[in-house]
């Protein structure tokens, strides 16, 4: 068992006898160069480093329309973003480009330091909680890390065969981490584009490539595997077993419009990725009102709706129904039932307009939102009271099942993802050695 010593630094504890430890500022130096022009745009992500920005379409991030104030990287820099340190979002640069001016960059001024071994270094949980505590501001997710308390961090170092030795271990193992990470995450998206087929499948039969499973001869062809069909008259509806009804939305839902006076009702939900769920009414994350009051009182089995920003936000799941009594923010549209319904069908149903566009192609043009009146109109369709309860209870049953396929391969996920921190925190601390 190697020797160790007392670091001197609280947060870096005990640490190899060999070990220095080092200001950051004594072997690295802040650049200040902007574009020179025709540079491309890199953008920096804690999972993947510094990348060319165009590579993904996960980053919202707009880049400006004037770049020459951008900062110029080197391929062999460091690039750190100030805001988002604590959560590891720095890398040494594989790429020659720009960032955003708000970033720091650095260039290494000796060889005491191994690029791979600082790279893991500074991205390990270790750094990560160093810089959340030195970093300032009050606005959760923003902390803002200033350049001194950045440049006067101070440095584990191993002896420079050690830092190589150590990089390329973490190297490999990485690898192979992020490799099985890349195989769980492609069967999730498989599993919620199958979810949402079936879902689909199940209400509207427009999918007419996929093979007719038992989900889909049940809720699209009716329990009668021989019933005659008819045409829906909606486009994107198709053909509807010929006892099936075809309405306007108003004929089965009114909207709720009842405000919460006075602030009398405190459990508050939210509609989160087609979900209503609880939301903590005295949390200081997110943007919450001082007061509730005008917000919507809602009821079980009422189905909510976020019809804002069409336009903008296609991605998002704008559907959602109600399990328990609550309020929800009035910007959403709450459908209440006008007649008797099985609400969980219905849905369903809304659920499969939404991931079909439909809801969204209906905000073309400048509209960028719906309102219940313009709603209202829409026409859905509906199959006797009997079915509605069969296709939904067949639906809940194969939702279930999957989502608790995906729920199980995110765990294996975190459990892989924590498993990779420990690792990178105990060979760049000299926790464990490498032999």
């Amino acid at each position: 068992m190697r020797e160790m010593k007392d670091s001197n630094y609280g947060y870096l504890g005990i640490v190899p006898q060999s070990w220095k430890v080092d200001k950051i500022k004594y072997h690295l130096k802040a650049l200040g160069m902007r574009n020179p022009g025709n540079a491309q745009v890199l953008s920096v992500y804690r999972e993947y480093g510094v990348i060319p920005k165009d590579s993904r379409d996960d980053n919202h991030n707009v880049t400006s329309e004037d770049t020459s104030n951008y900062r110029y990287v080197r391929k062999g820099d460091f690039v750190i973003n100030k805001m988002k340190a604590w959560q590891g979002s720095m890398a040494v640069s594989r790429y020659t480009g720009i960032v955003s001016p708000a970033y720091y960059v650095y260039k290494f001024t000796d060889d005491a330091l191994n690029r791979g071994y600082f790279h893991y270094l500074l991205r390990s949980k270790l750094y990560a909680a160093e810089f959340a505590r030195i970093s300032g501001g009050i606005r959760v997710g923003q902390w803002d890390l200033s350049a001194y308390n950045f440049e006067n961090t101070m440095l584990l170092i191993p002896p420079l065969e050690e830092q190589g030795e150590i990089a390329t271990f973490l190297d490999s193992q990485c690898s192979e981490i992020d490799a099985i990470s890349a195989d769980i995450q492609k069967e999730i998206e498989i599993l919620e584009q199958y979810k949402r087929s079936v879902i689909t499948e199940a209400q509207i039969d427009t999918l007419e490539q996929y093979k007719r499973s038992v989900i889909t001869e049940a809720v699209t062809k009716g329990l009668n595997p021989d019933v005659e069909m008819k045409d829906s008259g909606i486009e994107w509806v198709g053909n509807i077993p010929v006892h099936w009804d075809v309405r306007p939305l108003y004929y089965y839902f009114a909207e709720r419009k009842k405000k919460n006076y006075l602030g009398q009702e405190q459990n508050l939900l939210s509609l989160s990725y087609g979900k209503v769920i609880r939301k903590d009414i005295n949390t200081s994350e997110g943007l919450l009102p001082d007061s509730f009051n005008g917000y919507n009182i809602i009821e079980p089995g009422d189905i909510v709706l976020r019809l804002t920003d069409l336009q903008n936000d296609k991605r998002s799941l704008r559907t959602g129904l109600v399990k328990e009594h609550g309020i929800i923010t009035s910007a959403y549209v709450t459908l209440k039932a006008a007649k008797e319904v099985v609400p969980e069908y219905f849905h369903y149903l809304l659920h499969a307009y939404d991931v079909m566009k439909v809801l969204y192609n209906m905000g073309n043009g400048v509209r960028q939102g719906l309102n219940y009146s313009e709603l209202s109109k829409m026409h859905i369709v509906a199959p006797p009271l009997d079915e509605q309860k069969n296709i939904a209870a067949r639906l809940d049953c194969v939702c279930k099942g999957i989502e608790s396929i995906i729920a199980s391969k995110k765990q294996q996920l975190a459990v892989i993802d924590s498993y990779k921190k420990s690792l990178i925190y105990e060979y760049v601390t000299g926790k464990k050695e490498v032999v």
